[in-house]
């Protein structure tokens, strides 16, 4: 590492240009604030470095497949991802130049470049309910949320209006509605399916996925056109990511600076002034420091990496991480526990097929522990579903018999409809989940995250009822050869890539790192937004969660700065 060469000066520097580096962004950019944005990923400008977004299979190498060797060496992590292939290795990090230690197995999948892993993701936006945020609080695991649904409820609205969320109302508590554009239309095969399963288990419902993918203009983004190549990059902006929609938006401020190719190494801290002065940053290429001063910092560089930074930031005061009063950062890591599989065929509904490719599935709320009615004394908490189905299509032929003429001409016909349920469950907050640092740095000085974590018993227990429920409900729809199987021991912990906690919010100093505003309690302006902040899992996908805290973060910062409570100097 070379001497620091600079000193820049912002009101406002955001580390990471992802889910909510974006958001952070926006909101601080048009409250006025000239915002840095520093990413350690390249620039990828939105539609020209697209560049495998229409592509066909014959047009990439291999037909889009990735050789083995290279993906081994490579991304050895990222490679088992699903979408992962020639059309999206760029967007993965390259895994041998960014090691990690799992002392218990953990997949840690990150995107490398401007926009994170917003380019990747799988755009199911689901709020958490009032008994997610009371949770901890009833069954005494973790510590409580400092929030209630009430008061987030208004910052979902905000950001769902902005980014543009499809699905359908359903009066459900454990998912409360939202701001919704029209929702998808199912297939023949899941309407039949929805129907079966409401009317064999009151209490289960089947609903059309909630996607932040359009199916109406908004603010010159296009409607979905189904072209299904969305984690390739999206030219018409339908499906939200912050290249797309929110980092265009801070743009047109004329506050925003970005930074690509910089690494956060760890956060400058005045002693005598008791806050975050900026950050010392290093540049991937050359590997030259500098250090970049602030007035706010938003740490949204994703869970696992914003934590990393908070624990490479040693002082006198906080030799164990900044704002690390109460020995909490890095512990309480959390994902939701998957490798449920369901699937099951059905040879009715010949007649019917479909146009394009959906970019969305459908989703079985969350039915178990909701009351007395739905308890069981087996586990607490729950679990849900999403899933989908489709006609099988000519590569049915890699494993059925046939050959010449006759396997030819049976191909030209659509094959049986497919069903598909994938089962997504809670985690527990447990403190003994953690990461920490190790002694042997990266080739740019951080030193390696060592990461110890793994399933506790209640999500084991969880997973029994998790098939035995696939079955039924499957079975309650009339399908045929239905298998359900547990694959828990291929799927660890990091493999939802939903990993939350390590800096979790809550009312006591003491115990909690971040206040209810994402707020430092130590560090007043220092604010976390990302996954670290959560202080438990819930079982619904994440992302919009931490959008609209992020929201809410920046609104209660500025106010804070008005009202003469938080200074940028």
């Amino acid at each position: 590492m070379t001497a620091v060469h600079s000193r820049d000066s912002y009101d406002a520097i955001v580390v990471g240009s992802g889910m909510t580096g974006g958001w952070a962004a926006k909101e601080l950019c048009e409250k006025g604030l000239r915002t840095l944005v520093i990413e350690r990923g390249r620039s990828v400008e939105h539609i020209t470095d697209y560049v495998t977004e229409h592509k066909r299979a014959w047009e990439l190498p291999l037909r889009g497949n990735v050789p083995v060797e290279e993906a081994e060496r490579e991304y050895a992590v990222g490679k088992d991802v699903y979408l992962f292939d020639q059309s999206t290795k760029h967007f993965f990090i390259n895994d041998r130049r960014n090691p990690y230690v799992a002392k218990r197995p953990f997949r840690w999948i990150r995107g490398d470049q401007v926009g994170g892993r917003s380019l990747l993701w799988a755009r199911q936006c689901y709020r958490w309910g009032e008994m997610d945020f009371e949770a901890n609080l009833k069954d005494g695991h973790g510590v409580d949320w400092p929030i209630r649904y009430a008061d987030i409820a208004p910052w979902y609205d905000y950001v769902e209006a902005f980014v543009g969320i499809s699905g359908e109302k359903l009066g459900l508590p454990q998912l409360p509605d939202g701001v919704f554009q029209k929702p998808m239309e199912m297939t023949a095969m899941e309407k039949h399916a929805r129907e079966a399963i409401e009317r064999s288990f009151p209490g289960r419902t089947m609903t059309i996925g909630r996607s932040a993918v359009l199916t109406e203009p908004q603010n010159g983004r296009a409607a979905c056109h189904y072209c299904g190549t969305c984690e390739r990059g999206c030219s018409s902006a339908s499906y939200f990511s912050s290249v797309g929609v929110t980092l265009p938006a801070a743009q047109a401020t004329g506050n925003l600076t970005m930074r690509p190719d910089t690494l956060v190494h760890s956060l400058l801290y005045d002693e005598e002034k008791d806050r975050v002065t900026g950050v010392r940053v290093v540049d991937v290429h050359t590997g030259a420091v500098s250090e970049v001063l602030g007035g706010l910092v938003f740490l949204c560089a994703s869970t696992l990496a914003s934590t990393q930074i908070m624990l490479n930031t040693r002082t006198p005061r906080f030799p164990d991480g900044i704002a690390n009063g109460s020995g909490e950062l890095g512990h309480n890591l959390m994902d939701h526990h998957m490798g449920v599989h369901g699937y099951a065929w059905s040879d009715d509904f010949d007649d019917r097929y479909y146009s394009g490719i959906r970019p969305n599935g459908i989703y079985i709320p969350r039915f178990r522990n909701l009351d007395a009615a739905s308890s069981t004394d087996k586990f607490v908490r729950g679990y849900a579903y999403q899933g989908s189905s489709h006609r099988m299509g000519w590569s049915r032929a890699n494993y059925q018999p046939g050959i010449g003429g006759e396997l030819k001409e049976r191909l030209r016909n659509p094959g049986p409809w497919e069903m598909n349920l994938w089962g997504y469950g809670e985690c527990l907050p447990d403190h003994d989940n953690r990461v920490y640092l190790s002694d042997e740095t990266d080739e740019w000085g951080l030193p390696i995250l060592v990461i110890d974590s793994d399933w506790g018993p209640n999500e084991r227990a969880m997973r029994a009822e998790m098939v035995s429920s696939g079955v039924e409900m499957l079975e309650a729809c009339g399908f045929r050869d239905i298998r359900v199987e547990d694959n828990l021991d291929s799927n660890p912990q990091g493999f939802a890539i939903h990993e939350m906690g390590t800096a979790r919010m809550g009312r006591d100093p003491r115990t909690s790192v971040l206040n209810g505003w994402n707020r430092a309690h130590e560090v007043p302006n220092l604010f976390v937004t990302d996954g670290a902040c959560m202080t438990s899992s819930a079982v619904q996908n994440p992302s919009i969660t931490y959008m609209a805290l992020t929201a809410r973060a920046v609104d209660h910062a500025v106010t804070a700065l008005k009202r003469g409570d938080l200074s940028l100097s």
